[in-house]
């Protein structure tokens, strides 16, 4: 049995080679869909101008920038547990003349320190599934957010074939994940913490996104991912590998790229 999965292992992934391994293959956003994802999301969340925004595990702050550029939103505040990436995305808002409407709080998103009811909706994507504690994380975004203000989030989630303990375990050793909610399961925690929840759907984009991923490491990228790879050809090719296992399960149903938006009573 593995060591259960922990915030500053995760923050320990995303300083090191692996979260820059992922932001080459995903680009800044890191979240499966990228840029239409986005899109997609906040279209069916009903994201307006003017409107103050948080980001719940925020990561580089690429899911802030979206949305102040692509949707006008007022302010975004983003809350993240790991300093460097919390760094980076500082440096990329001055870089791109953000700064003054967007923030970083370094905090576990389970107690970011925000204030209640203080913003017109939250917001992730696929960072979700590297929180223990789902059903706390999901509290506090209810707390945070305001009456008859939204939820939208995506993230990884149990697919409804179900992964057996033989797939589970090295899956989520390899990409540090503490354990994997189901739709279903989301829509609970949601409803639990107050909420009406108005979208619960397979994106279907995870198959596709983790066939690219694998093509990008094996040609295009393959050079900068031995790079950060220490030059190693073995690893670089388990982890091109490691990709096209996930668009396998994705395939089998076992694993998802799930959609939600939810509205605060």
């Amino acid at each position: 049995m593995t060591e259960p999965v922990g915030t500053q292992d995760v923050a320990d992934l995303y300083d090191g080679a692996q979260g820059n391994l992922f932001e080459l293959v995903f680009g800044e956003q890191i979240h499966v869909g990228g840029f239409d994802a986005s899109l997609a999301l906040a279209d069916r969340a009903g994201i307006l101008p003017g409107q103050r925004g948080v980001d719940l595990c925020c990561c580089n702050g690429a899911g802030m920038r979206f949305l102040v550029r692509f949707r006008e939103v007022a302010s975004m505040t983003g809350v993240d547990i790991s300093q460097r990436v919390i760094d980076l995305g500082r440096a990329r808002c001055a870089e791109e003349g953000l700064s003054k409407r967007i923030r970083f709080v370094h905090a576990d998103a389970c107690q970011s320190g925000l204030d209640d009811a203080s913003a017109d909706f939250v917001w992730s994507e696929d960072a979700w599934v590297y929180v223990p504690d789902k059903a706390r994380l999901v509290g506090e975004a209810a707390r945070i957010v305001k009456r008859d203000g939204v939820i939208a989030f995506t993230d990884w989630v149990e697919g409804p074939a179900g992964l057996g303990e033989a797939e589970s375990e090295p899956l989520f050793a390899a990409l540090t994940f503490p354990n994997l909610q189901t739709i279903e399961g989301y829509r609970g925690l949601l409803e639990k913490a107050g909420c009406e929840v108005t979208l619960a759907e397979d994106t279907g984009a995870f198959a596709r996104c983790m066939d690219l991923a694998a093509e990008l490491l094996e040609t295009q990228f393959k050079y900068d991912a031995l790079r950060l790879l220490g030059w190693n050809e073995s690893l670089g090719a388990a982890t091109s590998q490691g990709f096209r296992g996930l668009a396998d399960l994705a395939r089998a149903g076992k694993i998802q790229q799930g959609r939600f938006v939810a509205r605060r009573r």
